[in-house]
């Protein structure tokens, strides 16, 4: 059944969707050496994460397979307020 038919729409509803980008002024980009601090921080936090043993994953509230997933997540791939 279509979207339009099945809520009752006016046919001369528009539905938009906006798309959001974070735009920062030039003195709080994120500079090269702040984004491979970033990286490697989450690189060495994840490195760390393996490491645990089964009690502290359990202490954590973590499953093998939450720890893989983070685990497998590129370097580059961190919060965007390290960056800020």
């Amino acid at each position: 059944m279509p979207l339009l038919t099945r809520f009752k729409l006016p046919k001369d509803t528009i539905m938009a969707t906006t798309f959001t980008r974070i735009t920062l002024p030039a003195y709080r980009r994120p500079t090269l050496g702040t984004f491979f601090r970033a990286a490697i921080t989450a690189w060495r936090q994840r490195r760390a994460l393996e490491r645990l043993d089964a009690h502290a994953r359990r202490d954590l509230g973590l499953t093998e397979a939450d720890i893989a997933g983070e685990a497998r997540r590129p370097a580059w791939d961190v919060p965007q307020s390290w960056l800020i």
